[in-house]
């Protein structure tokens, strides 16, 4: 079978657009965020640069107003997004936005697209993922899912709360996982539902996500038949129609920050001078540069064999979830070292290395931590060596 890296014409020409485009209307914005939460105003002013720039959403249909690109194509062009934390914003592709369009795109019912699906894609507001609840209930393990909604005459009442919610202050709509019997359904909840409240933020150390991580209570809140996304019962499943595409635009969001604090500490090691010698020429700093092009590289491989699965009909769950584990691991592993090798100003927001260290930790936990992919895998193992 034959197996080629090289990018085809047109997804190189894409890539070096974005990559212009970051550079040059994205970067020079990143000082307004210093020391601060990204606000709606400046996503507003990232957006309007995005859809300007003729590179808007490059993992959506044409028709929504995308470049296109399928999954590997788009492994390229998040990448380039994600060399600013603020690029996805700029161009649609951010969590939880990006991964609630796959999801309304494969689900929604017609009126929900015009209601929903396409306003999101022309980024007139934002989303948010409703499932995570404090504990007792859903986390890592979805099955524990507290939330209900129960049948009222031609609707719905929604009872439950939720935690860590990506996006929540100043969201347009909500979908939102809840109990109904023994399974589970999505709904699509709009923001000023009367029984919906956000509240409190948690002070988390990411601070790149417009509308925060928040605390949201359901109380009695009411919505029609309609706001069903997909059937009932079928919940958990979607939930895998968007989990497993989503861990990788994680992926490919992260390896491109992780490229830009290992660009950053590059341009420190070739030009500072100590000990008699470029840092870049000491032992030590070298290893810390060699694994870090290591963890790169590898990075990229494993992200596009998983992609490449995707585009060829896999449902992607044990190649998204090996993918997840080995990246995120792997740019935690660069952002630490990049810092390391920049030394005390490497711990500033004023090279950017301080920012994007802050932000990558949570990747090892968002859409699932590293030891639940772990042990999906190994069930996956065990099983195969069991038949």
């Amino acid at each position: 079978m034959p197996i080629s890296f090289s990018l085809p014409d047109d997804v190189a020409e894409a890539q070096q657009r974005i990559r212009t485009f970051v550079a040059e209307q994205v970067i020079p914005l990143e000082a307004e965020a210093i020391g601060k939460h990204v606000d709606d105003e400046l996503t507003r002013e990232l957006q309007r640069r995005g859809r300007d720039s003729g590179v808007w959403a490059p993992q959506l249909s044409e028709a929504l107003g995308g470049m296109g690109f399928d999954h590997l194509g788009s492994a390229v062009m998040l990448e380039e997004a994600g060399y600013s934390l603020l690029g996805p914003l700029a161009l649609n592709c951010a969590a939880p936005d990006e991964g609630n369009l796959h999801l309304l795109d494969k689900v929604a019912t017609g009126q929900q697209r015009e209601r929903y699906l396409e306003p999101l894609a022309r980024g007139d507001f934002r989303s948010a993922f409703a499932m995570t609840e404090p504990p007792p209930g859903a986390g890592s393990d979805p099955s524990a899912l507290r939330t209900i909604a129960i049948p009222d005459g031609d609707g719905w009442v929604i009872n439950g709360e939720k935690w860590l919610i990506t996006g929540a202050e100043g969201a347009g709509f909500f979908i939102v996982m809840a109990r109904t019997g023994q399974q589970a359904t999505m709904f699509l909840v709009p923001g000023d539902s009367p029984g919906l409240k956000v509240g409190a933020h948690a002070h988390t150390i990411d601070s790149s996500m417009p509308g925060g991580h928040c605390h949201v209570a359901f109380t009695d809140c009411r919505v029609s038949a309609d706001a069903v996304l997909g059937e009932v019962n079928e919940g958990f499943r979607y939930a895998q129609v968007r989990l497993a595409p989503a861990r990788l635009t994680h992926c490919m969001r992260w390896l491109g920050a992780a490229r830009r604090a290992h660009d950053v500490a590059m341009k420190h090691a070739v030009s500072r001078e100590l000990f008699g010698s470029r840092l870049a020429d000491l032992g030590m700093a070298q290893q810390q540069i060699a694994d870090n092009e290591i963890d790169l590289h590898t990075s990229r491989l494993v992200l596009w064999q998983a992609c490449w699965a995707l585009d060829n009909g896999s449902r992607g769950g044990e190649e998204s979830s090996r993918a997840k584990v080995m990246i995120s691991e792997a740019v935690n592993r660069v952002v630490d070292r990049s810092v390391q090798l920049a030394g005390g100003m490497g711990t500033s927001e004023e090279m950017a290395l301080g920012r994007i260290y802050a932000d990558i930790r949570a990747f090892r936990i968002y859409d699932g931590a590293s030891e639940v992919h772990r042990m999906s895998l190994a069930k996956r193992a065990a099983r195969r060596a069991s038949s």
